[in-house]
């Protein structure tokens, strides 16, 4: 399983939201590239990357912040928020990016989601973002009627890199991952799934991986910041 250590940009700035609440955010480095560079130092092979602004505005806010941390690292990273046209897929691609993670845009335009994955194979993943099975858009603020399995399996023959999935009750919370939904939803489709959301200890890292499912790897932010996770640690007990 692969450490995806989360990069959250709002206003610029590596923050942490509480729950998705956006004016429940806690700024741990006014940096991101340097944050970016020390995770990259400290052995992680991946990065994981989320414009807040962009989520809810529909479009990139935090670009230039973005584009300093493709600058400082060398490491692949992929990143959410705000990408919901074609032209914005093909602009961050084209700037290094390896994975673009498509949300809101494949409840509403699933459409778009397979001719991107078709376009760029390997470089498009599919965030799915949810609140008691259902899944929610427009950076978590809209609840939607539509199944995360469902959903996840309507991608099943686009070409999809990866499905991030993400309890949004535990985004943030320091309460551990929904390691049960997370394991049914790895266990249901083709498509290899990132955990997200509440991971904040080593137990929770072992627990994900002894889901009983084959999971890809999982995000983690708060914990890493906080230091309630060791990352050394955590980096020597998903690769055991």
């Amino acid at each position: 399983m692969i450490l995806y250590p989360a990069i959250d940009l709002k206003d610029g700035q590596c923050v942490r939201l509480y729950k998705g609440e956006m004016d429940q955010a806690t700024v741990f480095n006014d940096d991101p590239a340097a944050q970016a560079r020390a995770f990259q130092d400290a052995g992680c092979e991946w990065l994981h990357l989320v414009d807040l602004n962009g989520a809810f505005a529909g479009a990139p806010v935090n670009a230039a912040a973005v584009e300093g941390i493709l600058a400082a690292t060398s490491v692949p990273a992929q990143l959410g928020g705000g990408i919901r046209d074609m032209a914005t897929i093909e602009a961050w691609l084209s700037k290094g990016l390896q994975r673009v993670i498509l949300g809101t845009v494949a409840v509403e335009n699933p459409d778009l989601v397979r001719e991107a994955a078709r376009a760029f194979p390997g470089h498009v993943a599919v965030g799915i973002d949810a609140r008691d099975g259902r899944v929610a858009t427009k950076g978590w603020a809209e609840e939607t009627d539509v199944l995360v399995t469902d959903l996840a399996r309507s991608f099943e023959d686009a070409g999809v890199a990866a499905i991030i999935y993400t309890d949004i009750n535990r985004d943030g919370a320091m309460q551990g991952p929904n390691v049960r939904a997370t394991a049914d939803l790895a266990n249901a489709v083709a498509i290899p799934v990132i955990a997200s959301g509440g991971v904040s200890s080593l137990d929770d890292l072992r627990a994900l991986k002894a889901c009983g499912a084959p999971l890809d790897g999982a995000i983690s932010g708060r914990a890493l910041y906080d230091g309630a996770i060791d990352l050394a640690e955590a980096l020597q007990v998903l690769k055991a």
